[in-house]
């Protein structure tokens, strides 16, 4: 396994991060699994060298945290891995148990650690931004929990462009701990990002973590089509026809299973092959429900695409429209 840098920070990271969305209760989404079902995963990622561990509080309202925890205590070393979790979608329907109120970020930073089992956590997110919270208030609540010791980096999640340059400045202006990382979405059929957020993260040094490396299955070629439900999670996710619509898309899907087929190896391998070797990534976040899904992660890393292969999978790209934001429930009024 290789090991990059989290943005300008010291912390080391593996080329892979295990995704834990998929482990918790299956009672919150059919295809997730239950802390049992989920051990072997976390010994096989940490055996292959992951050392990046991503989830969130409401993944199975806190069961994904929990589950999380137990399996890294049992087979990883806390001094070595990196463990990252998140902060906005709310954990019920109740006054202030969402959103990026100084409040709310306070106690659901705590009831993380509790689920987590740890003291601090290494990376805090922002799931996405709170269009009802000043950034100012934001921030400093965010900073709060650096110098209380209960984070050491923060991390910010899908957003525009200038939104993020926003939240940077400020938090430069006031003298607040700064964004370390973006998670955004970014894939082979959604390539929106390469216009200004990847630029701008560059620039600012923040590590570049994206979610759906795989287009929720789709890069893996296992569909026939755009819409197909032949597996669990693209049965019951409903996601994936939101933003993976396009005519084109299924023509990415089809240029990867071509590189692949010439080169002997999954699909899914290329894909992740093709997004690691973008400037600027350092770790796409990979779920993983089939041991055999961790093991083309960690394959892919020692892929090198020529450049032919590479113009073979970007040419069928056509622009999207900006997707992966939230819903419009959640997005700043324009």
């Amino acid at each position: 396994m290789e090991y990059g840098s989290l943005g300008r920070t010291g912390v080391r990271v593996s080329k892979i991060c295990l995704g834990c969305m998929s482990y918790g209760s299956p009672e919150w989404r059919p295809w997730v699994l239950d802390r049992e079902a989920a051990g072997p995963f976390f010994e096989a990622a940490v055996e292959a060298g992951v050392n990046f561990f991503d989830t969130a509080d409401m993944y199975s309202l806190g069961q994904s945290e929990v589950v999380t925890g137990h399996w890294l205590r049992e087979y990883a070393r806390p001094e070595e891995t990196v463990v990252a979790t998140k902060v906005f979608f709310p954990m019920s329907d109740r006054p202030n148990m969402g959103g990026l109120s100084r409040k709310h970020v306070q106690q659901a930073c705590e009831a993380s650690l509790r689920r987590l089992g740890v003291e601090t956590i290494d990376l805090y997110q922002i799931h996405r931004l709170d269009s009802h919270t000043p950034i100012d208030e934001m921030l400093e609540g965010l900073d709060a929990l650096v110098r209380q010791g209960k984070v050491r980096y923060l991390g910010a999640s899908s957003m525009y462009g200038w939104e993020l340059m926003r939240c940077l400045a400020a938090a430069d202006a006031r003298g607040l701990s700064r964004f370390a990382t973006m998670q955004n979405h970014y894939n082979l059929v959604y390539r929106e990002e390469e216009r200004e957020m990847l630029p701008l993260c560059r620039a600012e040094g923040l590590a570049v973590i994206p979610w759906s490396p795989l287009a929720r299955g789709l890069l893996a070629g296992t569909r026939r089509k755009l819409g197909d439900d032949s597996t669990r999670r693209s049965e019951s996710d409903g996601l994936d026809r939101i933003l993976y619509d396009q005519p084109s898309d299924f023509e990415v899907v089809e240029a990867v299973k071509k590189v692949a087929g010439a080169r002997g190896v999954r699909p899914a391998q290329v894909a992740l092959a093709w997004l690691l070797s973008r400037p600027g990534v350092t770790a796409p976040i990979v779920g993983a429900t089939k041991l055999s899904h961790l093991a083309d992660a960690v394959a892919a890393t020692a892929i090198e695409l020529g450049e032919d292969e590479v113009a073979a999978l970007e040419a069928p790209y056509r622009p999207h429209p900006v997707k992966g934001l939230g819903p419009p429930s959640i997005r700043p009024a324009r």
